[in-house]
């Protein structure tokens, strides 16, 4: 099991990924715009289409992941806190006995599902406030 933290930005997650680039001679290993989104998991917005959708860099060998908000969600802050922790496991069973674990009084924010990086992904709420994305490793073709 691994945790990543990922960030989480209004539009401007690529300029911020340069900045990191730039400041911490950071190495950029996947940029996955929303247009290039596999459109069973989203259709992108037009106006978000070359918006980041997944991106993932090392910093100093430490992974960091990144994307820009959705639009509903950029316009609903409080319910989109800037940064989520991710847990990388190594089952979709082990997702699901995370999911099941965290589910009580938590804002589920995607329910289980496969997306374009993930064949188990699930996002969520704590009852804390803590925001948590839960998932299955899977390499981007």
């Amino acid at each position: 099991m691994v945790i990543t933290p990922n960030f989480h930005f209004h539009g401007d997650c690529e300029d911020a990924m340069k900045l990191y680039q730039k400041a911490f001679s950071g190495e950029i290993t996947c940029l996955l715009r929303y247009q290039d989104a596999n459109p069973q998991d989203y259709v992108a917005d037009s106006r978000w289409g070359s918006r980041i959708y997944h991106g993932e860099m090392l910093l100093y060998g430490i992974r960091i992941m990144m994307s820009d908000l959705e639009p509903a969600e950029a316009e609903n802050k409080p319910e989109s806190p800037p940064l989520s922790l991710v847990v990388t496991m190594d089952t979709k069973e082990q997702v699901m006995e995370a999911y099941q674990a965290m589910m009580e009084g938590a804002l589920i924010r995607e329910q289980p599902q496969s997306t374009t990086y993930s064949s188990c992904f699930v996002s969520l709420v704590d009852r804390f406030g803590i925001r948590w994305e839960i998932m299955t490793e899977q390499t981007l073709q």
